[in-house]
């Protein structure tokens, strides 16, 4: 949650080690308690901003599907942001290479200067990783639990992983919100996933 006065309030269902995230269930708790905690209803909010991936498929699609039907119920615009463009913008650094764990021994890959794109989402190996970060300049910040998991080749590519408990590998709903609030509303139809490869579970 993002007020016009710049304070904002975010709430968090990080699960422990182990144990299966609650966000399914949760999620609409989650976001009257922060639009309680910022003072106002659902009559000041302007705008909704979606993370559209790429990501965990379950999660997005939970997220998708209930942003698109607060945007119906409320008439509100909606702003699909990339998750790997709102990972990169928590990051206090010049150049950021923004790494989710795409399972499959994967990552999901974004790199980012300011407002300028210098790698698209793309879902790719730890060699591959490791190349295409190695084509970034040395002391790029990696980000993210992609960047945990593939320490070992961005590393090797002259990246810099900050230690495994800054919450900047966390993605931020306040980075997301402000990346939101700075872009132009879509149609609900722009507000799809952003898969970036086939499911993990499709139908024969």
């Amino acid at each position: 949650m993002l007020r016009d006065d710049g304070r904002s309030f975010e709430r968090r269902d990080d699960p422990e080690t182990g144990t299966r995230p609650q966000h399914a269930g949760r999620l609409l708790e989650l976001i009257e308690s922060a639009i309680a905690d910022a003072g106002i209803d659902w009559d000041a909010v302007t705008r909704l901003a979606v993370g559209i991936g790429p990501g965990g498929f379950t999660g997005m699609r939970i997220g998708i599907a209930t942003g698109r039907a607060l945007a119906q119920a409320r008439g509100l615009p909606v702003v699909p942001v990339s998750s790997l463009a709102a990972l990169a913008a928590g990051a206090d650094a010049a150049i950021v290479a923004a790494v989710i764990d795409a399972r499959r021994g994967e990552g999901f890959l974004g790199a980012y200067a300011a407002e300028r794109v210098l790698i698209e989402p793309v879902a790719l190996g730890p060699e591959a990783l490791e190349e295409r970060v190695r084509s970034l300049p040395s002391g790029t910040v990696a980000v993210g639990d992609g960047a945990l998991k593939f320490s070992n080749e961005l590393d090797r590519a002259g990246a810099v992983v900050p230690a495994a408990d800054d919450p900047v590998h966390r993605l931020s709903a306040v980075a997301l919100c402000r990346l939101a609030a700075a872009a132009e509303p879509r149609s609900l139809d722009a507000l799809v996933p952003d898969y970036r490869r086939e499911p993990d579970a499709k139908p024969r």
